[in-house]
Formats: structure tokens, C-alpha cells, sequence
């Protein structure tokens, strides 16, 4: 065998998994058609980011560009096949297939290790039945950070969380967004409280919101720009147009596995194109595990980086080894306030737990910030034949707040190491922060604090 372990894909589950089978000493190949990094460093996590920060920060549309491709060009300098290769990994270019379960054909080249994995991400969807999307070549997350110049007007089709961030950054760059989201709110995964408060916030920036609409069609204006067709559940504008000169999709993604070899391999995929994998990442072929969004488990660049690392050491049979566990993968939308969440919402939340609800209002730090509009709840429910000694185990939690990305963290370790919910209420947060917050609402599973307890979901 040439090496121990082949990685096929260079975004971050791939690097995660190269990077953990390198510090468990193993001799591993990259396989990957791109420089490493993918969409997390070039089109997605990173310049996303760097996009809002920018634009809050008062920049122009230049300028924020220009800071986008210098961000991306630094992160992407520490994960470069040079610094890889300086790490002891030996990375190969090109496009991986599967010839057996045991080898890698990169163009006429063949590679063998007794473990693979398989980590080719995702790319963006295009809705197949809206006529004329394609035709009008739609940007992506994918190429929006190649404008030089902004657009007067932009559709935005999709109100998850990348149609919002990057409809609250154009915005502030001065483009005038209209938004079309089919659901009857925006973030259709998310609490409605937090999905109204980013709403609200797009709406003071002059975002034009279309819920509960479906794009019937998209077609060119003489002269330029595109009219797309809408229909709205309510009625109010049905069959009407709405004129942009631009329109970006933030509709999803797909998986990428098209010339990986799966199908005459007969790897198992599900109805969407997946790649189906166990809870310990394996696929239906032995020797061969699958990592991040090919998987479709989770698309969120820590959720790869951790699958990448759990198929590393399960293939390896050393590092770190384990089952996945996507209840405890939080989730952030980037916009202002931030919306986090990991596990049980308190709308799904199973009944006969408990929900504590403490609002922004009446926190103190959000209150010297004068950012009072967001809100923590914190489920918790019944510990095996204990019930709810220590406040029970904490079930999930859901912050709106300006840095509800980084509160949400300390409610994750707590659910990962299993601590009694009561270990938030009893750990000494600093004053006054916005972690505080955290402590005062588990404080609730344990009595009245300032006139709020924990209420029970029956």
C-alpha cells in the first residue's frame, strides 16, 4: 500500500481528516482538484464574514472587497499544499475516483491505502423548476465576492442563513435588496421569535421581504437586469414582477459526487445524492468513511472539520474516535443580532420539559450596550432516574443577541460533557457580560430570579 490513509477532497472536512491522521502518525495523500481550503476559505465562511464585518465597519463596496480577498489570501496561506506537504502530508492534484475500495485513480495515476475518505463537499443548488434561472445566471456564494461593482438592485432568492447575511451586508454597502423566501418567515430552521428579530433588522435597512412567495419564473429586461415572477400564498402580489438588476440564489446545495466512482462501486447514496454514512462515518463500502457535506448530515464548516476528524480516527483506528453527533453541533446565523442554536428548540422541545426565558431587556450588559432586542431560552429535561436533580440535562438552547455565536459555545460543553444544567447557574461568570446572561437564565431551573422560572412544556 502506498500510504495509510487517503483523503479525496481538500475543504475542511478533508483538511480536518489529513490533520488528524498526520498527528496520529499516519501516512496520508490529499487528493484534491483545488487548492485546499474550499468552499469554507474561498466562497463561503471567510469571505461571508469578512463581507459583514466590513460593511458594519462603514467600508465601501471596494473596500470591502478588497478585505475580503486579503482575508481569504491569509487564511488560505495556512492551509496551502505547501504548508501541508510541510506537515508530512503528501498532496496529490487532481480529481480522486474510487477504482476499488482500496484504490484512488487520479487521471492514469493509481493510489492504494486500506482506508479512504471520502470529503468532496457541496456546491451551490439551482432550483430546477423555476424557468429561466439558469438563463439568467444567477450569482452564487461562489461568485458574489467577484463583483467590482455593486449592483443598483439585487434579488436575493432565499432567506436562509446565507440570503440573510449577505442580504444585511449588500444593504449596508448601499444595494438595494428585495429578498423572496417561500416559507412564511425567513431562517425556516430557527425559533420565529429569533427569525422576526432578523427580519426587523432587515427591514430598518430597507430590505424588501417576500414571505410566503414562491419565484414562478425569472425573465431578462430590455436593456438589462431580470424580472422575476412571483406568487404569494396570500394573494397580495400574485403573478406580479420584481425588477433587479442582478439576482443572486441562495437556494441550497448539493453534493458533489459526480466522477467519484460511486455509483460502479455501488456505494450506497440516498434520494438527494448523498453519501450514506453511520453515525461513525463508514460508508456501505468497506475500507471507505465519508466526511461534511457529501454527507448531507450537516452543512457547517465545524460540523465537516469534526466529521473529518472522527472518519480520520475511525479509519485509523487511533486519533479521535468516536460516533458523530449532530444534536450537539451548534448553529450560527452571522447576521446582527446573531442568531445561535444547538439541540431543542423550545418549539420542539419534547413535553414535560423545561424552557428558562430570560429577555435581552433584562440583561445588564445588553442594557449598557443598549442592545436589548434578543432574548436566551435554555431547554432542559429529566435526567435518567435522577429527573431534575441539578436543573436535569440541558436538551438545547437558542440566543438572539449581538454575540449569541460566542454564548452558545459554554451551553454546548456543558451538553457534550453532560453537566448538570445547574453547573451554568453555579460557574462565576465575569460582570457584566453577555455570557452572563447564560448563568442568570439557568438560574431559572432552580427558582425565581427577578420574577422569571423556568416554565414546563406539557
Amino acid at each position: 500500500m502506498d500510504h495509510d490513509l487517503i483523503v479525496v477532497g481538500g475543504g475542511a472536512a478533508g483538511l480536518s481528516a489529513v490533520r488528524a491522521a498526520r498527528w496520529a502518525g499516519a501516512d496520508v495523500a490529499l487528493v484534491t482538484d483545488s487548492a485546499p481550503g474550499g468552499d469554507c476559505t474561498f466562497t463561503g465562511c471567510v469571505p461571508s464574514k469578512t463581507l459583514l464585518a466590513a460593511a458594519r465597519d462603514g467600508l465601501g463596496f471596494a473596500e470591502a472587497m478588497a478585505r475580503v480577498r486579503s482575508t481569504v489570501a491569509h487564511i488560505a496561506a495556512t492551509e496551502s499544499a505547501q504548508v501541508l506537504e510541510a506537515e508530512g502530508v503528501t498532496v496529490i492534484q487532481g480529481r480522486g475516483r474510487l477504482t476499488t475500495h482500496d484504490t484512488v485513480a487520479v487521471g492514469e495515476r493509481r493510489i492504494t491505502a486500506p482506508r479512504i475518505v471520502l470529503a468532496t463537499g457541496s456546491r451551490p443548488a439551482l432550483p430546477d423548476d423555476v424557468p429561466g434561472l439558469t438563463e439568467a445566471q444567477p450569482l452564487t456564494n461562489e461568485t458574489v465576492f467577484d463583483l467590482t461593482e455593486p449592483p443598483a438592485t439585487l434579488g436575493i432568492i432565499g432567506g436562509g442563513p446565507t440570503g440573510c447575511e449577505l442580504a444585511q451586508a449588500l444593504a449596508l454597502l448601499g444595494v438595494e435588496v428585495t429578498l423572496f423566501e417561500q416559507g412564511p418567515q425567513l431562517l425556516p430552521s430557527e425559533d420565529s421569535e429569533a427569525a422576526a428579530l432578523v427580519s426587523e433588522a432587515l427591514g430598518q435597512l430597507g430590505v424588501a421581504m417576500r414571505l410566503d412567495t414562491r419565484v414562478e419564473a425569472v425573465e431578462p429586461v430590455p436593456g438589462g437586469g431580470v424580472a422575476v415572477r412571483i406568487f404569494c400564498r396570500d394573494g397580495a402580489a400574485d403573478g406580479a414582477h420584481v425588477i433587479s438588476e442582478r439576482l443572486l440564489a441562495a437556494t441550497g446545495r448539493v453534493p458533489v459526487t459526480d466522477g467519484l466512482g460511486l455509483d460502479e462501486m455501488k456505494v450506497k447514496i440516498d434520494p438527494r445524492g448523498h453519501v450514506v454514512t453511520n453515525d461513525r462515518m463508514m460508508t456501505s463500502l468497506r475500507g471507505v468513511f465519508a466526511a461534511g457535506d457529501v454527507t448531507g448530515r450537516a452543512f457547517l464548516s465545524h460540523a465537516a472539520d469534526e466529521m473529518g476528524r472522527i472518519a480520520a480516527g475511525n479509519a485509523l483506528g487511533r486519533g479521535l474516535r468516536g460516533r458523530f453527533r449532530g444534536d450537539l453541533v451548534p448553529r450560527v446565523v452571522f447576521t446582527d443580532p446573531e442568531v445561535a442554536s444547538v439541540g431543542a428548540t423550545p418549539a420542539d422541545a419534547p413535553a414535560g420539559s423545561r424552557v428558562a426565558y430570560l429577555p435581552l431587556a433584562e440583561m445588564d450588559r445588553a442594557v449598557t450596550d443598549g442592545r436589548t432586542d434578543g432574548f436566551i431560552a435554555i431547554v432542559a429535561g429529566p435526567r435518567r432516574m435522577l429527573r431534575y436533580t441539578g436543573g436535569g440535562r440541558i436538551l438545547g438552547a437558542t440566543i438572539a443577541a449581538p454575540r449569541a455565536g460566542e454564548m452558545i459555545q459554554e451551553v454546548v460543553l456543558a451538553m457534550r460533557t453532560r453537566a448538570f444544567t445547574g453547573r451554568l447557574a453555579q460557574t462565576s461568570h465575569a460582570y457584566p457580560t453577555w455570557s452572563n446572561g447564560v448563568q442568570k437564565a439557568s438560574a431559572q431551573f432552580f427558582g425565581n430570579v427577578e420574577g422569571r422560572r423556568a416554565r414546563r412544556i406539557d
